[in-house]
Protein backbone atom coordinates (compact mmCIF):
# COMPACT_ATOMS: atom_id res chain seq x y z
CA UNK A 1 0.00 0.00 0.00
CA UNK A 2 2.81 2.59 0.85
CA UNK A 3 5.79 1.44 -1.26
CA UNK A 4 8.85 2.37 0.32
CA UNK A 5 7.39 5.44 1.76
CA UNK A 6 6.62 6.26 5.24
CA UNK A 7 2.76 5.86 6.16
CA UNK A 8 2.38 9.08 7.92
CA UNK A 9 5.42 11.59 6.33
CA UNK A 10 5.55 10.32 2.80
CA UNK A 11 9.62 10.54 2.92
CA UNK A 12 11.40 7.99 1.53
CA UNK A 13 12.29 5.09 3.84
CA UNK A 14 15.52 5.27 2.93
CA UNK A 15 17.98 1.75 2.34
CA UNK A 16 20.19 0.07 5.01
CA UNK A 17 21.98 -2.07 3.20
CA UNK A 18 19.17 -4.48 1.04
CA UNK A 19 16.57 -3.70 3.96
CA UNK A 20 15.02 -0.74 4.40
CA UNK A 21 15.26 1.60 7.45
CA UNK A 22 12.03 1.92 9.15
CA UNK A 23 10.13 -0.22 11.42
CA UNK A 24 6.36 -1.42 11.60
CA UNK A 25 4.83 0.91 13.31
CA UNK A 26 1.37 0.20 15.58
CA UNK A 27 -1.02 2.97 15.28
CA UNK A 28 -2.86 1.90 18.41
CA UNK A 29 0.52 1.32 21.04
CA UNK A 30 1.07 -2.35 21.79
CA UNK A 31 1.73 -1.20 25.17
CA UNK A 32 -2.30 -0.21 25.27
CA UNK A 33 -3.76 -2.64 23.28
CA UNK A 34 -1.90 -6.02 23.01
CA UNK A 35 -4.64 -7.55 21.81
CA UNK A 36 -3.90 -5.65 18.19
CA UNK A 37 -0.62 -6.33 17.91
CA UNK A 38 -0.83 -8.47 15.01
CA UNK A 39 -3.87 -6.72 13.61
CA UNK A 40 -3.23 -5.74 10.05
CA UNK A 41 -5.47 -2.60 10.45
CA UNK A 42 -2.93 -1.58 13.23
CA UNK A 43 -0.09 -1.93 11.00
CA UNK A 44 1.86 0.79 9.11
CA UNK A 45 5.68 0.95 7.50
CA UNK A 46 7.19 4.18 9.28
CA UNK A 47 10.44 5.92 8.84
CA UNK A 48 13.06 5.52 11.73
CA UNK A 49 13.14 9.37 12.61
CA UNK A 50 12.87 10.20 16.19
CA UNK A 51 11.54 13.84 15.49
CA UNK A 52 8.49 12.12 13.54
CA UNK A 53 6.20 9.72 12.33
CA UNK A 54 5.69 6.66 14.32
CA UNK A 55 9.00 6.74 17.12
CA UNK A 56 7.46 10.71 17.99
CA UNK A 57 4.09 9.45 18.02
CA UNK A 58 4.44 6.63 20.98
CA UNK A 59 6.44 9.03 22.89
CA UNK A 60 3.51 11.29 22.98
CA UNK A 61 -0.03 11.08 25.39
CA UNK A 62 -2.96 10.88 22.68
CA UNK A 63 -5.92 9.09 21.93
CA UNK A 64 -6.46 6.83 18.46
CA UNK A 65 -9.52 8.37 17.64
CA UNK A 66 -8.03 11.66 18.09
CA UNK A 67 -5.87 11.14 15.10
CA UNK A 68 -6.70 10.91 11.21
CA UNK A 69 -5.86 6.83 10.47
CA UNK A 70 -4.46 6.71 6.68
CA UNK A 71 -6.15 3.56 5.44
CA UNK A 72 -9.06 4.39 6.70
CA UNK A 73 -9.17 7.98 6.14
CA UNK A 74 -8.06 10.06 3.21
CA UNK A 75 -5.64 12.05 5.30
CA UNK A 76 -6.62 15.52 2.17
CA UNK A 77 -9.58 15.75 3.46
CA UNK A 78 -8.30 17.45 6.60
CA UNK A 79 -4.92 18.26 5.78
CA UNK A 80 -3.40 20.85 3.20
CA UNK A 81 -0.02 20.44 2.70
CA UNK A 82 1.75 24.03 1.54
CA UNK A 83 4.55 24.90 -0.58
CA UNK A 84 6.55 26.11 2.37
CA UNK A 85 7.14 22.79 3.54
CA UNK A 86 4.17 23.15 6.51
CA UNK A 87 0.92 20.96 7.15
CA UNK A 88 -2.46 22.90 8.12
CA UNK A 89 -5.72 21.92 8.99
CA UNK A 90 -7.90 22.32 6.03
CA UNK A 91 -10.33 25.25 6.00
CA UNK A 92 -14.39 24.36 6.81
CA UNK A 93 -13.40 21.32 9.02
CA UNK A 94 -16.29 20.57 11.70
CA UNK A 95 -14.80 21.53 15.30
CA UNK A 96 -13.88 17.83 15.45
CA UNK A 97 -12.30 17.31 12.38
CA UNK A 98 -10.37 20.36 12.83
CA UNK A 99 -9.29 18.88 16.05
CA UNK A 100 -8.07 15.72 14.62
CA UNK A 101 -6.36 16.74 11.35
CA UNK A 102 -4.64 19.26 14.54
CA UNK A 103 -3.87 16.57 16.85
CA UNK A 104 -2.21 14.27 13.72
CA UNK A 105 0.02 17.05 12.86
CA UNK A 106 1.19 17.74 16.34
CA UNK A 107 1.47 13.94 17.23
CA UNK A 108 3.63 13.09 14.26
CA UNK A 109 5.33 16.16 14.38
CA UNK A 110 4.59 17.12 10.89
CA UNK A 111 5.87 20.60 11.22
CA UNK A 112 9.17 19.75 12.68
CA UNK A 113 12.25 19.03 11.12
CA UNK A 114 9.93 17.27 8.41
CA UNK A 115 9.53 20.94 6.90
CA UNK A 116 12.96 21.42 6.12
CA UNK A 117 12.78 17.96 4.00
CA UNK A 118 9.58 18.71 2.28
CA UNK A 119 10.34 22.50 1.37
CA UNK A 120 13.32 21.62 -0.82
CA UNK A 121 11.04 18.85 -1.75
CA UNK A 122 8.22 21.01 -3.23
CA UNK A 123 9.92 24.02 -4.25
CA UNK A 124 11.01 22.86 -8.22
CA UNK A 125 7.16 22.68 -8.57
CA UNK A 126 6.24 26.28 -7.65
CA UNK A 127 6.92 27.34 -11.06
CA UNK A 128 5.04 24.88 -12.67
CA UNK A 129 1.97 25.50 -10.77
CA UNK A 130 2.44 28.87 -11.86
CA UNK A 131 2.93 28.36 -15.39
CA UNK A 132 0.15 25.98 -15.43
CA UNK A 133 -2.56 28.86 -13.86
CA UNK A 134 -1.31 30.83 -16.59
CA UNK A 135 -2.38 28.43 -19.24
CA UNK A 136 -5.54 29.07 -17.85
CA UNK A 137 -5.97 32.42 -18.83
CA UNK A 138 -4.93 31.68 -22.82
CA UNK A 139 -8.27 31.08 -25.15
CA UNK A 140 -8.96 27.49 -24.86
CA UNK A 141 -6.77 27.20 -22.35
CA UNK A 142 -8.38 24.69 -20.40
CA UNK A 143 -7.78 21.95 -22.04
CA UNK A 144 -3.99 22.87 -22.56
CA UNK A 145 -3.85 23.14 -18.88
CA UNK A 146 -5.71 19.84 -17.86
CA UNK A 147 -3.35 17.87 -19.84
CA UNK A 148 -0.05 19.80 -18.68
CA UNK A 149 -1.11 19.02 -15.21
CA UNK A 150 -2.58 15.56 -15.68
CA UNK A 151 1.06 14.84 -16.96
CA UNK A 152 2.47 16.37 -14.16
CA UNK A 153 0.74 14.48 -11.75
CA UNK A 154 1.28 11.62 -13.18
CA UNK A 155 4.92 11.95 -13.33
CA UNK A 156 4.56 13.13 -9.39
CA UNK A 157 3.34 9.50 -8.23
CA UNK A 158 5.58 7.47 -5.84
CA UNK A 159 7.86 10.86 -5.03
CA UNK A 160 8.65 11.78 -1.49
CA UNK A 161 6.26 14.27 -0.30
CA UNK A 162 3.65 13.54 -3.48
CA UNK A 163 1.00 15.09 -1.76
CA UNK A 164 2.58 18.43 -0.77
CA UNK A 165 4.03 18.49 -4.69
CA UNK A 166 0.09 17.43 -5.75
CA UNK A 167 -1.02 20.23 -3.73
CA UNK A 168 1.28 22.87 -4.85
CA UNK A 169 0.46 22.33 -8.35
CA UNK A 170 -2.95 22.33 -7.73
CA UNK A 171 -2.70 25.75 -6.19
CA UNK A 172 -5.30 24.67 -3.47
CA UNK A 173 -6.10 27.49 -0.97
CA UNK A 174 -2.81 27.72 1.48
CA UNK A 175 -4.15 29.94 3.90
Amino acid sequence: MQGPRCGYCENEIPRKGRLRDGHIEHFEQRSKVPHKTFDWRNLFGSCNRSDSCGTFKDKQSYQPQDLIKPDIEDPEQFLVFVSDGTVKAREGLSINDKHRAEETIRIFNLNGSLVGEREPAVEPYIETAETLLELLELDGGIEQYTAALNKELTAIQGLPFETAIRHTLLQIKQS
